[in-house]
């Protein structure tokens, strides 16, 4: 039978008589039969010259995969396909052998070789997919062609190849241990990578690898401290536990201050007291030398590293994953001081601690809104009652009986067990409670009753003598509660207390020995219970109740009322054949019993680290690590800096672009700048300086600005087509006015920041002095370098000035104050996502090259109507390069602009290609390796194209 044929039929040939009969949807189920034909009408399109039949084979294997049918019989038949050159096919055929190379371990070893050319090939997703695979096949002969291919890919060029490296890790070890001292090296090579699909991965495999060796986090801290924001949500997750747990080895305890003072004011106490007696202990006296030493002791500052991750994953308590959220609120509480966890308002957190004294003043953001789910409000519920104390607690009780209006029954019935809590902690209110659920009892609402029923007995159980009305009160209730619990409840509080209404109880038995076959078992074991201790206390009135009801209970079909009402019989109606046992049936029945004790489900888990599945189950799960304590002596912090070597050669890039000038000359320029850089940081000599004035002077001999001659001061004029952004208004600044510019030019400081011009203008009558910048405040792992403070502004005078701002590759703004000698302003700069970038020269084929790496994730395409005014190559290029920072990369065809720069922290590489069609369509594609960058930028020429 032809592969056409074979196609033909399996989309949809006629059945025979007496089988099903089969939709054409591949997935409907009928290409999915056990019928050995079908599957080689399968195989049979695999073997085809033809990709599209190979293609369509594929896609119904995967399906078939998909709804969780067997398609291992096709193995052989599928991995022939792994060498096919259409890259559709070759993927499918990747996600198959995926699945199933763990299964077929021996066919997959014959095509090994086939794999290991995949690790070679120019996609990056073929190259990612040959390692997965590689990775799948659980046998240990192949630990060093695996151990290799992981350490080829850690240095791929393609970060998904480098993250699935890092996958791949934890599956090498767990096959071959003795692979640990290799893997460590792989891991501490990809803990060093700058990119942010690679961080989340390798934190895992360093957990799941090498979880002790906390020295390979040392020189990476602060890198993935900066990275967090941008990682995926469950690397976030994997890298913010690993953070916590290296917190705590590293940095001391924030609250320790607070420890200090309580132990001080004791040994205060214990000092003032000690002058009444003239001999003392020698243990005494080194007490009061520890208070001493404990007083003397510096205040504790927070370590930067310390601050640096609470400041970076703050922001993360907006992430839409609540398993991020959960982690950012457990780091929060293990490494945080108290005053700032208060602002983490976290209900599932919170209403696990019993030391809640720090979210007092926060009480009312707990109180339950009508819209919250019913498990909001019952966590909620367990805040308030955690935080109720003398002080506050008439405010929660009032609180708590608007909750009991509620239709949701759920929340009733928690509202009123929390009123029960609050009634056995505080005692002074415990009086009013009860009270108050002495009026429930009156609701109409059948549960509410039942609920109160129960926490009223619990309550009553420690001061019964004072309450003798309300357990009359609720033995009147018998006839009314329906709900078996709280009517059991009635009937122990009655037998407990017998003795306090001795006239209503053997009423109450007699009503109830009416309705015993008709009641639920729980009630049949309480009326038993009754009986019994009844008979003991008032056996004259009630003896006969008591046989009757023991007569009962004695054929009931329960097994468990007929041994009750055995046993019960043999204890108190003693006979000859009963035991000694029966001599102690009062102090059996009647003994003293203790109080119930009211407490939170959430209570005694403070032992285990919050989130963790241990938390959650109150016991030790398998694989939980347990939290390190507190260094007594903070360790060396400098293990955690990096050295990190200014390039001249990076400065030689930027002069490139932005120079008209010769080689050489710019080759002077450059060393010029760097010796005027060194003479400024060092300040040496008078020889210097007037050599570095020299040189200032001569280059802004173009600048309008005299101050920054006399400051001798580089400035960096602005480009014609660069916008000005106003950062001062002159009514606000009461007559001083500032705009500023990204001036597109290297910042030679630091070639990492970028280059901010600022314009002051004062327009009021008198002099502005000594402006400058204070009160800088930034994102996590921005930088800034401020402007020379410029002592004098002239009224009617304008000066200019230069600063850097490294934004991290990040549109968040950089707040500070702008300060005069009077007044204080806040502003702020925030960047366009193109002035994050500096352009590079590529060739056309340098251009190519790079955009095969950056497909998939990393490709963004829109399509667009190019603006009426905007179609020509020139008007494309100029309102591209506008909007980004980009130079022009040499292009062959007419009908394409193409563009080339890197972002100016991390260098990451930004490709941006127009291609124009007819009639003004045309196509839009960005090529980044951070896909945040290129969503930005993609948005901001798409607008400036179209508008």
């Amino acid at each position: 039978m032809s592969a056409s044929s074979a196609f033909n039929d399996e989309k949809g040939g006629s059945s025979s008589v007496g089988e099903p009969e089969y939709g054409h949807d591949p997935a409907s189920g009928g290409i999915f039969s056990s019928d050995y034909k079908r599957h080689d009408d399968l195989k049979e399109m695999l073997d085809s010259n033809k990709d599209s039949l190979k293609l369509e084979a594929m896609k119904r294997i995967v399906a078939m995969i998909a709804r969780g049918k067997n398609a291992s019989d096709l193995f052989p038949a599928v991995v022939k396909n792994v060498a096919c050159k259409n890259i559709e096919v070759k993927k499918l055929v990747y996600v198959y052998l995926v699945r199933y190379a763990e299964e077929q371990q021996d066919l997959a070893l014959l095509s090994i070789s086939t794999f290991q050319r995949g690790l070679k090939d120019p996609n990056q997703l073929i190259r990612a997919s040959a390692l997965r695979v590689l990775s799948s096949i659980r046998v240990t002969i192949i630990v060093p062609i695996m151990m290799l291919a992981i350490k080829e890919a850690a240095s791929d060029m393609s970060p998904y190849v480098r993250k699935t490296a890092a996958h791949a890790i934890p599956k090498l070890y767990s096959l071959d241990p003795e692979q640990k001292d290799q893997l460590i090296e792989v891991i501490e090579k990809l803990l060093a990578d700058k990119t942010t699909l690679v961080a989340g991965s390798v934190v895992m495999a360093f957990e799941e690898v090498c979880p002790e060796r906390i020295d390979l986090i040392h020189k990476n801290y602060r890198k993935l401290c900066n990275l967090l924001i941008d990682v995926e949500e469950w690397g976030q997750v994997v890298i913010i536990n690993m953070l916590t747990r290296y917190a705590r080895t590293q940095f001391l305890n924030p609250n320790i201050n607070e420890s200090l003072l309580e132990e001080g004011g004791g040994g205060e106490k214990t000092f003032y007291g000690s002058d009444e007696d003239e001999d003392e202990d020698e243990e005494e006296k080194e007490k009061k030398a520890e208070v001493a030493a404990m007083a003397k002791r510096k205040p504790y500052v927070m370590d930067p590293d310390h601050r640096l991750l609470l400041r970076n994953t703050k922001p993360l308590l907006q992430s839409r994953n609540a398993a991020v959220v959960m982690a950012v609120a457990q780091l929060y509480f293990h490494l945080a001081p108290k005053a700032e966890v208060a602002l983490l308002i976290l209900f599932e957190m919170i209403s696990t601690l019993y030391t809640c004294g720090m979210f007092e003043p926060y009480l009312k953001s707990f109180y339950i809104r009508s819209t919250d789910p019913t498990q909001i409000k019952v966590l909620k519920l367990e805040v308030l009652t955690n935080l109720a104390n003398e002080t506050n607690i008439s405010t929660i009780l009032r609180e708590f009986q608007t909750y009991i209006k509620s239709m949701d029954k759920d929340f009733v019935a928690a509202t009123i067990q929390a009123i029960g809590r609050c009634a056995t902690n505080i005692g002074e209110v415990r009086d009013t409670c009860l009270n108050g659920l002495v009026q429930l009892l009156s609701n109409r609402d059948e549960l509410v009753v039942a609920e109160s029923v129960v926490v009223i007995k619990k309550l009553l159980q420690m001061q019964p003598e004072k309450h003798s009305d309300i357990i009359k009160h609720m033995a009147k209730l018998t006839d009314n509660i329906q709900v078996p619990m709280a009517r059991a409840s009635i009937l122990w509080l009655i037998g407990e207390y017998c003795e306090h209404v001795p006239k209503i109880a053997p009423d109450v038995l007699r009503k109830m020995a009416k309705s015993f076959t008709n009641e639920e078992d729980i009630v049949k074991l309480q009326i038993i219970n009754l009986a019994a201790k009844l008979y003991l206390t008032n056996s004259k009135q009630t003896k006969l109740l008591t046989q009757y009801v023991l007569n009962l209970a004695k054929y009931d079909q329960n097994y468990d009322i007929r041994d009750r009402a055995r046993f019960i019989r043999q204890l108190i109606v003693p006979t000859e054949k009963s035991g000694a046992l029966s001599k102690y049936a009062k102090k059996l029945f009647l003994a003293l019993k203790p109080a119930p004790v009211l407490e939170s489900p959430f209570k005694d888990r403070d032992h285990f680290q919050l989130g963790s599945l241990s938390h959650l189950l109150n016991a030790k799960a398998g694989g939980y690590q347990e939290l390190p304590d507190w260094p007594e002596a903070a360790p060396d912090p400098s293990v955690r800096n990096v050295e990190v070597k200014e390039s001249v050669q990076g400065c030689l890039t930027f002069a490139f672009f932005f120079s008209e000038q010769s080689s050489e000359e710019e080759d002077r320029k450059i060393k010029r700048k760097s010796k005027q850089r060194k003479s400024d940081s060092e300040s040496e000599s008078d020889e210097d300086e007037e050599s570095e004035s020299e040189s200032s002077q001569s280059e802004s001999e173009d600048s309008e600005s005299e101050i920054e001659v006399k400051k001798k001061k580089k400035t960096i004029a602005p480009s014609s087509v660069l916008k000005n952004y106003e950062l001062l208004h002159r009514i606000t600044g009461e007559g001083l006015s500032v705009e500023y510019c990204f001036s597109r030019q290297p910042f030679s400081p630091d070639a990492n920041m970028v280059a901010v011009q600022m314009q002051f203008t004062n327009s009021a009558t008198s002099d502005t002095k000594n402006l400058h910048m204070e009160d800088v405040k930034l994102q996590s792992g921005m930088r800034v370098k401020e402007f020379p403070e410029i002592e004098l502004l002239s009224a009617g005078e304008t000066a200019m000035a230069v600063m850097g701002i490294d934004f991290c590759d990040s549109t968040q703004a950089a707040n500070f104050q702008l300060c005069t000698h009077t007044r204080k302003f806040f502003v702020s700069i925030q960047p366009p996502v193109g002035e994050l970038m500096r352009p590079i020269f590529l060739t056309e084929n340098e251009f190519k090259k790079e955009q095969g790496q950056l497909m998939g994730m990393n490709e963004i395409t829109e399509k667009l109507t190019l603006d009426a005014k905007c179609r020509n190559e020139h008007a494309i290029v100029q309102r591209v390069t506008t909007a980004a920072n980009l130079s022009r990369v040499p292009c062959g065809s007419d009908k394409e602009c193409r563009f080339a720069g890197r972002t100016v922290t991390s260098s990451s590489l930004v490709l941006v290609t127009v291609a124009t069609k007819e009639e003004g369509a045309a196509q839009l594609t960005v090529n980044c390796e951070k896909m945040v960058i290129g969503t930005m930028l993609v948005k901001d020429i798409l607008l400036a194209l179209t508008q």
